[in-house]
């Protein structure tokens, strides 16, 4: 039972970190003094489960690097640069969702915006 339990609010973690995706285009211009108590709370929330998400699945980047280095830049550079771009993203990532994770209270940097982009592992990056 206990067993069943963990499993039900790991899928309902996942799930609430695959839909929280907020509105970034007045964030930007966002202050803790001019936001709502929700909108504050609701940004604190979507940078810790945007923290978690990247400590937990940061590993992920070193298949995702391969792979988009194998198909931009050929076999050669996927399997020799593509695993170093990997295990670079993956530490960058990594230590970014630690950070989000020990700062997720305080706005920055801009009201609760992400360290880089994209902010999830399984978004694609934008060229």
């Amino acid at each position: 039972m206990r067993r069943i339990r963990s499993l039900v609010a790991a899928g309902l973690f996942l799930a609430v970190s695959l839909c929280a995706q907020p509105s970034r285009a007045t964030d930007q211009f966002k202050t803790v003094e001019t936001s709502t108590p929700q909108e504050v709370v609701g940004g604190m929330s979507v940078k810790m489960v945007r923290g978690v998400s990247n400590v937990t699945l940061g590993w992920w980047e070193l298949p995702k690097q391969v792979y988009q280095t194998f198909h931009e830049d050929g076999v050669g550079m996927g399997l020799t640069v593509g695993p170093l771009k990997g295990i670079g993203m993956t530490l960058v990532r990594t230590l970014s969702g630690v950070g989000e994770v020990l700062t997720f209270p305080f706005p920055f940097p801009g009201f609760y915006a992400p360290y880089f982009e994209p902010e999830y592992v399984w978004q694609k990056e934008r060229k």
